[in-house]
């Protein structure tokens, strides 16, 4: 193991390039090499003998994190390099004081959203989920509680009940019909590549905004809208050094605070004008009548008559609303087109579905979307070869337990389920790096749905906190791939370089360069008016 005292010594260079040196500092972290330095390392549970899974050992305070930010790719390749090393599907990283508990099993997955899901269903306390739930006003980020409670029953019952799902249906299929006529236009005016990384979230941004707000954002407003609601994603898990040694987030060492607090500003902008607008508008009688997501939150009362939601936690839960919508239908769907486009006979295949379901005189239609097997299959393979991230939202351990007969996990541990270890374990997939969409073609008759509830791919969690919105999420998904293959033969432009399949080496699995593609209209023209 490399000296202590030489690891912190290069971690602390990295850190002062870019914050201000002052006299303080150093002498503050010179007094704590001084001291970490005659600590002895050691991994043994004194108060135990059961045995943590394995793991690399972990220095005093620090943990693990000196070797984790000296990698210099990602946590999660860092991760993920030490489990192949160490031959495991489950592990145990010690991060500052926190037990970070990496999964790769499908086995070990279901033990922990399903046989033990009451143990594993609260949230940890992290800088950037703090940040972006406004102080944990939401539902998906709160660790477990009366409050998690209220917040989850309002989504289940008001907001993604099945009711609302269908009351809400027209304003989806008016985007649907904004995406072909999008798409038909760029066409006609002579720009038939397209840029479908930005055809997808505008999509998706578009759909989730007319449930909120009936509105739609387009040009320069939708792009930093969008845009900061991707930063946000990409921040929010992403091993910020104050997660684990908090009494360092006052100095924002690796800047992820100044980045999420920028991006969140410009998220919440428009939110908070169509917010207090609406509710001015509710105040002054000039609504009587329900007619989107953002009514129901503001009409919703307790069993006094008393607003049931106050206005942080109205913006709060929109703009979580919107970071769970954008993200994995935009990346699904470009990745499967990407794929397509470099497997030609896949897409074909997916269009002669559409051809013999639909056929060629009317758009399909979300009735239309269970018939739909091999497309649906096309996407539930792009969400196991390219899911958004590397994990799935961290679950933690609200006390002691056993896991695989053998594996001591402690009352606060942070476990995070592989989306990718899961997705291309070999155990659990022929060919694990191959798209093949056939794998999930079930016996005649069966629909294929888009979550797993074997855990072999993290499309939607499941269990306690799982994602309440799975069957908004695979709607909006299906309906945005299927309208693209059904209005346009698409193509790779011409020594295009993003045929190449490059995963990004950030911390999403975006394709390095988005996908560019060229369309060209397969329906007759007033199908597209």
């Amino acid at each position: 193991m490399p000296n202590l005292v030489d690891l912190l010594h290069m971690v602390i260079s990295t850190f002062l390039q870019s914050i201000k040196s002052t006299i303080l500092w150093r002498i503050f972290i010179s007094t704590i090499l001084k001291i970490t330095s005659k600590w002895n390392i050691t991994v043994r549970n004194n108060k135990t003998n059961k045995s943590f899974p394995p793991g690399p050992k972990p220095w005093p305070i620090f943990g693990s994190l000196p070797e984790m930010l000296l990698h210099k790719k990602p946590p999660f390749y860092w991760m993920h390099k030490i489990m192949e090393e160490m031959n495991t599907e489950i592990a145990c990283i010690r991060l500052g004081n926190v037990h970070v508990i990496p999964v790769t099993s499908p086995d070990l997955a279901r033990e922990f959203l399903k046989i033990q899901d009451s143990n594993f269903s609260s949230r940890p306390i992290y800088m950037s989920t703090d940040l972006v739930s406004n102080g944990y006003l939401t539902s998906v980020f709160l660790p477990s509680g009366d409050h998690w409670m209220k917040m989850r029953r309002i989504l289940a019952s008001h907001v993604l009940s099945a009711t609302s799902f269908q009351w809400l249906r027209r304003k989806r299929d008016e985007e649907a019909d904004h995406l072909l006529r999008f798409v038909y236009n760029q066409c006609m005016s002579n720009q038939p590549v397209m840029n479908l990384r930005k055809v997808t979230r505008y999509y998706c941004g578009n759909v989730i905004r007319n449930m909120i707000f009936t509105k739609r954002l387009f040009g320069k407003e939708a792009d930093e809208q969008v845009d900061a609601l991707f930063t946000l994603i990409e921040y929010l898990h992403s091993f910020s050094i104050s997660d684990y040694l908090p009494w360092l987030s006052f100095l924002d060492l690796d800047g992820h605070k100044a980045i999420i607090k920028k991006a969140y500003a410009t998220a919440i902008k428009h939110i908070d004008i169509e917010v207090d607008q609406r509710i001015q508008i509710w105040k002054d009688g000039n609504k009587t009548v329900e007619e989107d997501i953002l009514d129901v939150l503001i009409t919703l009362k307790d069993t006094n008559g008393n607003p049931l939601m106050n206005v942080k936690e109205i913006k709060a839960q929109v703009l979580e609303l919107m970071l769970a919508t954008v993200d994995n239908p935009s990346n699904v769907v470009e990745w499967t087109l990407e794929e397509m486009l470099n497997q030609p006979k896949l897409m074909q295949r997916a269009i002669e579905e559409l051809n013999n379901v639909i056929g060629g005189n009317r758009l399909v239609q979300e009735s239309d979307l269970p018939g739909l097997n091999y497309v649906k299959a096309c996407i539930k393979e792009a969400f196991r070869l390219h899911p958004m991230s590397p994990f799935n939202v961290p679950h933690v351990s609200v006390s002691d337990t056993i896991v695989g007969e053998k594996y001591f996990i402690p009352k606060g541990s942070v476990v995070l389920l592989s989306r990718l270890g899961l997705g291309r374990n070999p155990r659990a997939w022929e060919e694990p790096l191959k798209f093949k969409p056939e794998r999930h073609l079930k016996e005649e008759g069966s629909e294929v749905v888009l979550n797993d509830s074997e855990l072999r791919l993290l499309s939607f969690s499941i269990g306690r906190r799982g994602c309440p919105a799975v069957k908004l999420g695979s709607t909006i998904t299906i309906m945005l791939l299927a309208r693209l293959l059904q209005g346009f033969t698409w193509s790779s432009p011409s020594n295009s370089p993003c045929n190449e399949l490059i995963e990004s080496s950030k911390s999403d699995f975006f394709c390095t360069l988005p996908l560019l593609a060229q369309a060209k209209p397969r329906l007759t023209k007033t199908m597209y008016l």
